[in-house]
């Protein structure tokens, strides 16, 4: 088969797997342009295309090119139009030479130059500099953690990048949960668990991600737990990132919980629209896409959380422009994005109640009836202070909400927890859970 041949049969195959939709959108415009040994060029007509497939399809397209041929290539791909700045290219050719040399599997742009500041992430942020500047001394093991897509990776793996550059003589290791999982079933499997152990324990930096994916698993925890001790006591650098506190993590054992809080924890809130805003923008330019602010702030307002979904908005935006040769624009945004972006849901008095029930472990009904137990006092005291805060309902209308309750009962519970505000942080953070619940 000739190169053509083997790239629409992949072509072919893909289409079928990701469905016609995602296929005209991100493969059409795709070309092969050599295909030599195991190695094989695309031909991608943007900067953001390049991006978006190597993030998302290049396992895919490997896989596939491996079902039609039996062989595994290497892709290359090749920006038709050079949007990408010589020092920017240079920069990152240099990142992945000194990923191939020190098999250090990070991304080439998670780092702290490209990482956006603001107030959700601004704690995190100084913890990861701080520890990158002098691991193994402060905060160990730094904890960091946060829902999907917030940016936890991108700071372990800045810590990881500002070692590498600054003190080379340190051996820095990063590894998803998933991977070590399956390493250290293969081996046992194998009988060669003191290989494990050497890799592991002879290392300076320790990079561990979603460690909640070790839940349930003994004999992954049993290793992992022994690994950290060892590290720890040789003053080595842990930095472990999941998706929800050690408290909060099930089944997996206390001491392990125990060992996760000896250091730091850090959270990542999600971000707020400056912050959102300022993220796109930076994107936008490295990329060197034109969007104007009003689709900035659309995309900013709409995407509630997750960053890397308010990403693939921006390059599916791109994609659009670059096919149909028509500026970003609102009116576009709303049409090219409105699979990817909900309707706003009215936040009610129903839905305010059964997040603040279901967080308190109480019945709804008990928050409406006239029951004043401490916990279903306070649970009624929030709910009522976030219709406040989150609904243009009157006083009287949220009375009536929670059994018929009149106006200065309502006044009441916002006072309250007004004043539990002010001193108790703990409270703060419950609350700002709370609303960032009915707010996604």
């Amino acid at each position: 088969m000739d190169k053509i041949e083997i790239w629409n049969k992949c072509l072919k195959m893909i289409k079928k797997e990701v469905g016609k939709g995602i296929f005209d959108l991100w493969f059409k415009p795709v070309n092969v342009k050599h295909i030599q040994d195991q190695h094989i060029v695309l031909e991608i007509p943007d900067r953001f295309y390049k991006e978006w497939i190597e993030e998302n399809y290049n396992e895919l397209i490997i896989k596939t090119l491996k079902d039609i041929t039996g062989i595994d290539f290497s892709i290359k791909y090749d920006v038709i139009k050079k949007q990408i700045s010589k020092q920017n290219s240079l920069y990152l050719q240099e990142r992945k030479k000194a990923l191939r040399q020190r098999k250090v599997y990070l991304n080439p742009r998670y780092t702290f130059e490209e990482f956006v500041v603001g107030p959700s992430n601004q704690f995190a942020h100084a913890a990861a500099l701080k520890v990158s500047e002098s691991p193994g001394t402060l905060y160990n093991p730094l904890f960091i953690y946060g829902g999907v897509g917030l940016g936890k990776t991108h700071l372990i793996s800045a810590i990881g990048w500002r070692v590498i550059d600054n003190i080379s003589s340190l051996k820095v290791l990063y590894v998803q949960s998933e991977q070590f999982t399956n390493e250290v079933v293969s081996a046992v499997r194998h009988d060669k668990m003191s290989e494990l152990k050497e890799k592991y324990r002879n290392t300076d930096l320790l990079l561990i991600d979603d460690i909640q994916f070790i839940a349930n698993k003994t004999q992954t925890q049993e290793e992992f737990f022994h690994t950290f001790n060892v590290l720890y006591d040789q003053q080595k650098q842990i930095v472990i990132s999941s998706d929800r506190p050690p408290r909060e993590i099930q089944d997996i054992t206390d001491r392990l919980k125990s060992r996760f809080t000896m250091g730091l924890i850090a959270d990542i809130q999600p971000p707020s629209v400056e912050t959102k805003i300022a993220i796109l923008q930076k994107k936008a330019s490295y990329l060197n896409i034109a969007i104007p602010d009003e689709v900035l702030q659309f995309l900013a307002i709409k995407v509630k959380t997750n960053i890397r979904e308010l990403e693939g908005c921006l390059l599916k935006l791109a994609a659009h422009a670059s096919l149909s040769g028509i500026p970003i624009s609102l009116d576009m945004a709303k049409i090219v994005l409105k699979d990817m972006i909900e309707e706003d849901m009215p936040i009610t008095i129903d839905k305010i109640t059964k997040i603040v029930a279901d967080f308190y472990g109480i019945k709804i009904q008990d928050m409406k009836s006239k029951k004043r137990t401490k916990e279903i006092a306070i649970a009624r005291q929030v709910a009522m202070y976030i219709c406040r805060q989150l609904t243009e309902l009157s006083l009287g209308d949220i009375g009536k909400g929670f059994g018929g309750k009149d106006h200065t009962t309502v006044i009441y519970a916002c006072r309250q927890v007004e004043k539990k505000l002010s001193l108790d942080e703990s409270f703060n953070k419950t609350l700002k859970l709370l609303i960032n619940k009915l707010n996604s």
